[in-house]
């Protein structure tokens, strides 16, 4: 009876919270900064890493961020030390403290020494295994939590049955949801030069019970060297709470429907800051360099070709604005190039002159996490429709 009041109860706080918010000028004026894990709870390992200490180190610097730069903005964390909070208390905080918005900052891990990047959850059903996977990794810390079959009303987080049980009342807060993390993944991507792995919905247990608009960011892979050595380092965890905060200015500004003259008023990140940032820590904790971003005449392939040739590569990646294909944010990736098209920048590897040799490439990439690459084709320097390429090489032999 006690678990039916309280579903009963979490039902009117969502109606009401919907409804008082709809029927009122929409405001961001409380946050909730969720660190994920803590005290017993680890989280993800890496070489030299535990998930529970970076995720720390960069919500409290949010923290500072927000403060210094939202008078106006609440901040409230659900843990500010090593400490243990449970899954079900953390949207408990959000909830009493009538949040606008929940942010909850993980690190991912796989089997994979060759994954890497960033990407930006929101509840919803499972769309794919890969996001299942996440899902469960991050929902198993209710194991270590007395009674959570009470708690979580029977959920299993091993099983795949328990993991798309979730009730859709975030739907309510779906569209902002995905609204801020698409703007996390902007920042993340464009200005850290990290691979963007998408925002994506999975039915993660710190954002099912929350009455308001929350994503969970996975900042990176501490299973992959170079996403682990970023995320310890002072500078990394400073660039990556300033990521989180502009994406929050801008969401907020969204929100507000603030005038330019508003938003240009407003006193943002400082210079003083950031100089005093990069002062402290030119000699420790050095961050992998991130290449001079190539402009838009680099992004085309320059190399000089048959324009007849017909050949396959494998597009494993697109940008709003272009990266030189030496960055970092490409490594482990073979035969690096660039083109322009349809109004983005696009990445491919390898250039075959059969559909099975970039088959076999497409294979290696979805190895090192590159789920999505695909095969796309060109005469010479231009893109081709593959069933075109194919009808040309046809012709040839």
């Amino acid at each position: 009876m006690t678990e039916k009041r309280n579903d009963q109860r979490f039902l009117i706080l969502c109606l009401l919270y919907f409804f008082v918010n709809f029927a009122s000028a929409q405001k961001v004026n409380t946050v909730v900064l969720d660190a994920g894990h803590g005290g017993h709870d680890t989280g993800a390992l890496g070489k030299n890493s535990r998930e529970k200490d970076i995720t720390l180190a960069v919500v409290l610097k949010l923290r500072d961020y927000i403060r210094d730069n939202m008078k106006d903005v609440k901040v409230i964390l659900t843990r500010d030390d090593d400490t243990f909070v449970e899954l079900y208390r953390r949207a408990k905080i959000a909830n009493e403290h009538n949040a606008d918005l929940f942010i909850s900052v993980h690190c991912n891990s796989t089997k994979s020494p060759y994954a890497f990047g960033v990407e930006t959850f929101v509840m919803g059903l499972h769309k794919s295994q890969a996001n299942l996977a996440v899902a469960k990794a991050e929902n198993a810390a209710i194991l270590l939590e007395d009674d959570y079959v009470e708690k979580y009303d029977g959920f299993d987080p091993n099983s795949p049955e328990g993991n798309i049980f979730f009730s859709m009342m975030q739907n309510a807060f779906l569209d902002k949801s995905l609204s801020f993390a698409g703007k996390v993944q902007h920042q993340l991507v464009d200005n850290l030069h990290m691979l963007n792995r998408g925002v994506k919905q999975a039915g993660f247990l710190v954002l099912y019970k929350t009455a308001m608009p929350g994503v969970l960011i996975e900042t990176g892979f501490l299973s992959n060297l170079k996403d682990e050595t970023f995320l310890l380092s002072e500078k990394g965890q400073e660039q990556m709470a300033q990521a989180i905060f502009k994406a929050l200015r801008d969401y907020k500004n969204q929100v507000e429907n603030r005038s330019p003259e508003q938003i240009k008023s407003d006193t943002l990140i400082t210079a003083r800051r950031t100089k005093e940032i990069s002062k402290n820590n030119t000699s420790q904790n050095p961050v992998p360099d991130v290449a001079v971003k190539a402009t838009k005449s680099d992004a085309v392939v320059t190399k000089t070709v048959d324009p007849n040739m017909v050949s396959f590569r494998v597009q494993f990646a697109l940008y709003t604005e272009a990266k030189p294909v030496d960055s970092r944010i490409f490594s482990g990736v073979d035969d690096v190039k660039m083109y322009f098209h349809g109004g983005s920048y696009k990445y491919t590897s390898g250039d075959f002159n059969t559909m099975e040799a970039a088959l076999q490439r497409r294979k290696e990439l979805a190895a090192k996490g590159y789920k999505d690459a695909f095969i796309v084709a060109f005469k010479g320097n231009d893109r081709i429709t593959n069933d075109e390429a194919k009808r040309l090489t046809e012709k040839k032999y």
